[in-house]
C-alpha cells in the first residue's frame, strides 16, 4: 500500500446523488438486474436460453440434466452477484439480498471438497480438469467469481461467497506457480481477481499467483502449443501458434504493442497495473504506461471503442479503425475502465481519468438499450441496414440491440461497472482528495475529508464542490482535457489555481461549509482524425463535453453518406423532443445533401441541396428502430 501513489475511495464511503448516473444506477437496479436473474433462470421467453443456474443445481447434485451453454457460463451468474453487491450498496434490498444469498448457497453446493468449482468440468468433463488453459476458461470462471466473492464481502459483511471463492483460490494457488504446475491463464481474469482477493484477506499467496501468472505469460512462447500436443480432445480447436491472440509473444514487461484479443489483454493490463502500484515494480509500470498509450494514440476509437477486428475480437494494426466493420465490444470498454482506474493509482494523471470518462459515457452505455433490455456487444460507427448484420463481413454488426446472447460477457459487464460507479469518481491519499469524475452526490475518505457534489454534467459544465470538514488537505479536481475554458471559484471568489497532470490543486485549511464552484465550457467541438486513420478521412465527429455524437436516419433520412458538414457552419444545442431518446441535447447545422444521377458512375458532379442535419448522443443511438447510423460525418469548405 505504502507504493501507491493513491487509492480509490472505498464503495461504500461514497454516497451517489446524481442527476445523470442515478437514473442509469436506478435503471440497472429496478430493471436490469431483475431481468438478467430471470435471464439466467430461463424465465424470459424468446430470448437465447442461459441454463446458467440450472447448471449449478445439476453440478450439486440436486438436478438432472446435461450441462448447457459456453464453457464460461458460471461467469455469468458471477457477474450478475457481483452487479447485486453494488447494488446493495447504492441501495438496500433485502428481497434482492436473499435471492443473492440462495444463489450464493446454491453455489457453495456445487463446490466440490477440494475447492475446484466449474460446472461445465464437474458436469460434463471431469476427466478433463485442468488440461486446457488454452481454450476452457477454468481460471477466467474463478475469477469473475472471486471478484463477486470479495465484492460481495465488502457490501454486505458476509463471508459466504468470499469462503467458497478462498477454498477455489487456495486450490488453485497450491496447484500453480513456481515449482508446482505451470500454467498460463487463456483469458485473463485470474490475475486481476485474485490481486482483489489479496486486497481483502492480506494473504501473500494470493499476490504471488497473480504475479506468477503474469509474468510467466510470455516466458515460453510455445507453451499453448505443448499443452495442446498434450492432450487427445480440443475444445474450441484455437491455434497455439497465434500468439499476438492471447498476449503471449513475449513476456509482459517486454510488451510494447497491444495485440490480440482486446478484453483478454484489457484484463491482463488492468492486473499489471494493479500489481505495479502494489509492489512498486518500475519496470511494470513503464509496461503498463506503454501499453496504455499504444491504446490510446493509436487503437482507440473516438468513442473509446477498442478491439477494431471481428477476427479474434481483437486489435488490429496502429490506426486500422474501421467504422462500419469495427467490432468495438462492450466488455472492451469496461476493461478500459478497470485499466484507467488502476494507472490512477499508479499515477494520478488526468489521461488516464479522460479515458475513464470516455469510455464510460461512450463505449460502455451503448452497450444498453435505454430500456434496460436489450444489449449491444459490438458497438460500430457507422450501420447501414440491409449490409451491416446482413452480408457476411458485417454479421457481427448489428443495427439494432438483441435481447440476449448465447454468449453473455457484455450485458453482466455493464451492470457491474454502473453499479460501482463509485469507486472510480474518487480518489485519495492521506493529504489529497481527487475528483476523477463529476458525480453528483458525497464521499466520506478515510484521510478525514468529506465532500458534497452537486454536478449538472454531463449536459451542462456546472460542479460544485462543499467541503464538509474543516480539515487541512489538497483537493485535486480534474480539469478534462477536451475543455479549453473553465473556472473555479472558491467562496465566490476567483483563486489562483495551480495545474498538475490534468488536476487543478487546490491547498487549504478548509473551513466546513466551504464551496467551491467550477464552470466547464461546453460548447459543441469538432474533433478530426490522424491522416493515417483512413476510414475517417476528410470526416469530423461531433462531441460536446465528454458525449460524442452521431447521426441518424430517424432525424436525417436515408443515405446519411450524402450528407456534408461545411467547416465554418455554425453548431447549435438544442434539447430533444423525442421521448424515445429523452431529454437530451442535441446538436443541429446547416449542411448539405448530395444528389447523383442513377448512374453507378458519371461525369456529373453530385447536386447540393440545403439540408439541416441533427445530431444525438451516441449511446442513445439504436433506440428508435432500425436505421443508418454514422459517427465521423463528411465535412466540406464552405
Amino acid at each position: 500500500m505504502e507504493n501507491r501513489k493513491q487509492v480509490a475511495v472505498d464503495l461504500k464511503r461514497v454516497t451517489v446523488q446524481d442527476g445523470f448516473w442515478s437514473g442509469v444506477q436506478n435503471l440497472v437496479m429496478d430493471v436490469v438486474i431483475p431481468y438478467q436473474k430471470q435471464i439466467l433462470e430461463d424465465a424470459v421467453p424468446g430470448v437465447e436460453k442461459s441454463h446458467a443456474i440450472e447448471n449449478f443445481r445439476i453440478a450439486a447434485g440436486e438436478s438432472q440434466g446435461e450441462f448447457y451453454g459456453m464453457v464460461f457460463q458460471d461467469s455469468d451468474v458471477a457477474k450478475w452477484l457481483e452487479a447485486v453487491a453494488y447494488s446493495l450498496v447504492l441501495r438496500p434490498n433485502a428481497e434482492l439480498e436473499k435471492e443473492a444469498d440462495e444463489v450464493i448457497a446454491l453455489v457453495g453446493r456445487a463446490q466440490e471438497p477440494d475447492g475446484y468449482l466449474d460446472t461445465y468440468f464437474t458436469v460434463k468433463e471431469p476427466e478433463h480438469k485442468w488440461q486446457n488453459l488454452q481454450e476452457c476458461h477454468e481460471l477466467y470462471c474463478a475469477g469473475h467469481m472471486i471478484e463477486a466473492g470479495v465484492a460481495y464481502y465488502q457490501a454486505t459483511g458476509k463471508t459466504a461467497l468470499l469462503d467458497i471463492v478462498r477454498k477455489n483460490a487456495d486450490l488453485i494457488c497450491s496447484r500453480f506457480g513456481k515449482d508446482k504446475t505451470r500454467g498460463v491463464p487463456g483469458h485473463q481474469e485470474i490475475e486481476l481477481a485474485l490481486l482483489r482477493l489479496y486486497d481483502v484477506t492480506g494473504e501473500k499467496k494470493y499476490l504471488e499467483t497473480a504475479q506468477y501468472f503474469l509474468e510467466e505469460r510470455g516466458v515460453e512462447p510455445e507453451y499453448f502449443a505443448e499443452e495442446k500436443k498434450r492432450l487427445d480432445w480440443k475444445h474450441f480447436d484455437m491455434d497455439p501458434a497465434d500468439r499476438d491472440y492471447a498476449q503471449t509473444y513475449a513476456p509482459v514487461k517486454q510488451q510494447t504493442k497491444a495485440v490480440g484479443h482486446s478484453v483478454r489483454a484489457g484484463y491482463m493490463y488492468t492486473a499489471m497495473a494493479h500489481l505495479a502500484a502494489e509492489t512498486g515494480d518500475e519496470e511494470m509500470t513503464a509496461a503498463c504506461r506503454t501499453l496504455w498509450n499504444n491504446v490510446v494514440q493509436q487503437k482507440m476509437y473516438v468513442t473509446g471503442g477498442v478491439g477494431s477486428t471481428v477476427h479474434g475480437e481483437a486489435f488490429s494494426a496502429d490506426y486500422e479503425l474501421p467504422n462500419d466493420l469495427v467490432y468495438a465490444e462492450t466488455c472492451a470498454s469496461a476493461a478500459m475502465i478497470f485499466f484507467a482506474r488502476r494507472m490512477l493509482e499508479l499515477e494520478p494523471k488526468g489521461e488516464y481519468a479522460d479515458i475513464m470518462e470516455k469510455e464510460l459515457y461512450n463505449g460502455l452505455l451503448s452497450g444498453m438499450q435505454l430500456d434496460g433490455k436489450r444489449f449491444f456487444y459490438v458497438n460500430p460507427l457507422e450501420v447501414v441496414p440491409g449490409v451491416s448484420g446482413k452480408l457476411r463481413e458485417y454479421r457481427h454488426v448489428l443495427p439494432v440491440r438483441p435481447q440476449w446472447y448465447a454468449c453473455a460477457c457484455c450485458p453482466p459487464n455493464v451492470a457491474r461497472t454502473v453499479t460501482s460507479l463509485g469507486q472510480y469518481a474518487w480518489g485519495e491519499n492521506e493529504d489529497t482528495v481527487y475528483a476523477h469524475l463529476f458525480l453528483g452526490g458525497k464521499v466520506s475518505c478515510q484521510n478525514g475529508a468529506a465532500i458534497s457534489c452537486r454536478s449538472e454534467y454531463p449536459w451542462n459544465g456546472r460542479v460544485s464542490y462543499t467541503v464538509e470538514t474543516a480539515k487541512d488537505f489538497t483537493f485535486a479536481i480534474r480539469i478534462p482535457g477536451w475543455c479549453k475554458k473553465w473556472e473555479i471559484k472558491v467562496d465566490g471568489q476567483e483563486i489562483p489555481v495551480e495545474v498538475r497532470d490534468g488536476y487543478a490543486l487546490l491547498h487549504r485549511a478548509w473551513k466546513a461549509g466551504s464551496v467551491v464552484e467550477l464552470s466547464l465550457d461546453m460548447q459543441p467541438r469538432r474533433i478530426y482524425a490522424n491522416t493515417k486513420v483512413r476510414a475517417d478521412a476528410g470526416c469530423v465527429a461531433l462531441a460536446r463535453g465528454p458525449v460524442v455524437y452521431c447521426v441518424e436516419q430517424v432525424d436525417n433520412g436515408a443515405e446519411l453518406s450524402a450528407l456534408r458538414l461545411p467547416r465554418t457552419a455554425e453548431i447549435s444545442v438544442a434539447a430533444s423532443k423525442d421521448e424515445r431518446i429523452g431529454n437530451v441535447p442535441t446538436l443541429t447545422a446547416k449542411g448539405f445533401r448530395l444528389h447523383t444521377s442513377d448512374a453507378l458512375y458519371s461525369e456529373e458532379p453530385p447536386v447540393e441541396e440545403a439540408a439541416s442535419l441533427t445530431a444525438v448522443p451516441y449511446f442513445t443511438w439504436g433506440n428508435r428502430g432500425p436505421g443508418e447510423m454514422r459517427v465521423w460525418i463528411p465535412e466540406c469548405e464552405k
